[in-house]
């Protein structure tokens, strides 16, 4: 074991060949930029639009864990995970064991012009934020040990083989030509379900549903949405892995789809409560987010309002039907907003890829039926291992540690309860 340490830790990150393709400058700055903007989406964006949410004795334990799931998964992914989803040498199932500790790295990513070490960033940052996502289903309820240790194993279990699977040259998009531009299956549909599924393991929270449960602070949600919009350029955008029209035409969309569903939600709340609010804007911008991304570098502009619409549509609908008709305590609406979102752009990426909607257009073999049939397969798979392997992971930790705090602890608070701390001093 010590000369595996010695070696991670003395070993070149680069393998040097004198004689490998050079990166080009400007897609390499793009990239680098794109990966600071997704971890803004994640620190503090993500933060503040869930913590925003909660009552205010739970909003410090939401940041820390935003912070400390973040980190855990980070690390995890310069360990191994980014061997497992992207390292050479793989099979269908599994990348390459060569780039453990990020050793041996090609100077260029092959199929790139950038560094392999800048898209490996770039992964990474992707890496942080799916586990984060989660967090807005147990918040108020779940034992801080518990979340990190759950969100570490989550991380190279469910989202290294997936990301693998799709972007990696795995079997879902070697085999049948799935297709996801930044994450609407390998990030969303993950997240989502696994997020539903220990929202059912956790239970609900004392009082729901009888108890309103109102967000203490709605105008840190809309900062934290508004972080998370600007950052999501980088999050689409970046996903081009080339500062070219590929980039521009994906955060074009990307911004089209969020306006388009923030406002359609504020018209439907209009409609259907008397009042828009600042949060249905803020979770209908994030549920048109969540619906592009997975289309954002293949569709039109005209499209991406579609999409946007479709969003609001759909997720504002699922969030009526999951706490009000199913009484799933899924906190903050992850799997109604993110799940759904995501589920819903990968097939409607099937029907708009299509040349004469203004799509891309399909790979060779490709037709609308074919690419639709293939997200399909994909959407279920995905979501099957990531519940069936959410259900293990979850229970497995609550063996060494609870999976939720007692009901004082609840009552009392998490801030207070696990971090011994409050988020505001108000006297």
């Amino acid at each position: 074991m010590s000369v595996i340490i010695g070696t991670a830790l003395s070993s070149p990150v680069f393998a040097q060949d004198p004689y490998a393709a050079v990166s080009d400058s400007g897609d390499t700055a793009w990239i680098l930029v794109s990966s600071a903007l997704v971890l803004l989406m994640t620190l503090p964006g993500l933060a503040l639009f869930y913590g925003g949410l909660v009552r205010a004795k739970n909003f410090l334990s939401v940041a820390v864990q935003c912070g400390a799931v973040a980190a855990v998964a980070s690390l995890l992914w310069i360990a191994v995970g980014y061997t497992l989803a992207f390292g050479p040498g793989g099979n269908g199932w599994l990348g390459g064991g060569g780039a453990w500790m990020l050793n041996n790295l090609g100077t260029v990513r092959e199929g790139t012009t950038i560094p392999e070490s800048t898209f490996a960033m770039f992964q990474l940052t992707f890496a942080a934020i799916t586990p984060a996502l989660m967090i807005g289903a147990w918040v108020d309820r779940a034992r801080f040990g518990w979340v990190v240790a759950f969100c570490a194993l989550w991380s190279l279990l469910v989202y290294a083989p997936v990301a693998h699977w799709i972007w990696g040259g795995g079997w879902l998009a070697s085999m049948f030509g799935v297709m996801d531009f930044a994450g609407g299956i390998v990030v969303h549909t993950t997240a989502g379900v696994s997020a539903v599924v220990v929202a059912l393991l956790l239970g609900r929270r004392t009082g729901f549903p009888r108890t309103l449960m109102l967000p203490h602070a709605p105008g840190l949600t809309m900062i934290g949405a508004m972080l998370l919009w600007v950052g999501w350029f980088g999050f689409n955008g970046g996903s081009a892995l080339t500062a070219t029209d590929d980039a521009s035409s994906a955060i074009i969309n990307t911004h089209a789809a969020a306006c388009a569903a923030a406002l359609f939600w504020v018209l439907l709340e209009r409609v259907t409560v008397g009042k828009p609010t600042s949060v249905g804007f803020a979770t209908g911008a994030i549920a048109g987010l969540a619906t592009v991304t997975p289309a954002a570098g293949f569709i039109s502009p005209g499209a991406a309002i579609l999409f946007g619409v479709a969003a609001a549509t759909l997720c504002y609908g699922a969030i009526q039907a999951v706490k009000h008709k199913l009484h799933i305590d899924d906190s903050l609406d992850v799997f109604a907003v993110h799940g759904l979102g995501g589920i819903l752009g990968s097939l409607l990426l099937g029907i708009f890829l299509t040349p004469a909607l203004g799509g891309t257009g399909y790979a060779d073999g490709m037709g609308m039926l074919s690419q639709i049939g293939a997200q399909a397969l994909a959407i279920a798979v995905v979501a099957l291992w990531s519940a069936v392997i959410t259900g293990i992971i979850a229970l497995g930790v609550s063996l060494f540690m609870p999976m939720r705090v007692n009901e004082d602890e609840e009552r009392d608070g998490l801030d207070i309860a696990s971090h011994g701390e409050r988020a505001w001093e108000l006297e």
